[in-house]
């Protein structure tokens, strides 16, 4: 009998010990998970470098000009640049080619991004208006374009690229025609 209460006594001790074991491991980690969370340091904000002329001037225009022209020019036959390393354009660059026009357009889809963010100025120096709802959907509908863009680039198929450039030229379109060719001129110009 007394064997018999020894064991049990011993098992009640493990058991009570496993829990109280499991009980410090979990505190501990909980511990370790809010020191982690508490350490780490607050996002810093975006900050916005350009005015929005500048930021079309500087990503979309040349990137919209290298994916428009593979409508007219097969990139495969592209010669590469003597020195494509420094090569001011992206067909006859390192990156040349078809791959140029990839990333054209996914140059397009992720600038999108910078479309929304807030501190940016029109040429006109005021606000982007990027809590407009019609903005928000263009630049949706320009991410979107560079997408579509890209696959017919990874097709490498011409007849691709031509129907890809009406849904980027028709995504431009929608959002300059109120807030690029604004009537009143550049007073009243994005």
């Amino acid at each position: 009998m007394q064997t018999t209460v020894r064991s049990a006594s011993v098992r009640r001790a493990r058991v009570r010990g496993a829990v109280c074991g499991g009980a410090i491991v979990v505190a501990s980690l909980m511990w370790c998970g809010a020191l982690t969370s508490a350490q780490a340091p607050p996002a810093k904000p975006q900050r916005v470098e350009t005015t929005m002329l500048q930021l079309m001037r500087g990503i979309f225009y040349p990137a919209a000009n290298v994916f428009f022209a593979a409508q007219t020019v097969d990139p495969a036959t592209i010669q590469k640049a003597w020195d494509p390393a420094i090569s001011p354009d992206p067909l006859t660059s390192s990156y040349g080619q078809w791959l140029a026009i990839e990333n054209s357009a996914l140059a397009m889809a992720e600038a999108s991004n910078l479309l929304n963010l807030p501190g940016r100025f029109c040429s006109n120096g005021k606000p982007v208006p990027v809590q407009n709802a019609d903005w928000q959907g263009w630049v949706e509908e320009m991410r979107e374009a560079g997408k579509t863009g890209f696959k017919a680039a990874q097709s490498k198929n011409q007849d691709n690229i031509i129907e890809a450039a009406d849904v980027v030229a028709e995504a431009c379109r929608h959002c300059h025609v109120k807030y690029r060719d604004a009537p009143g001129g550049i007073k009243n110009r994005c």
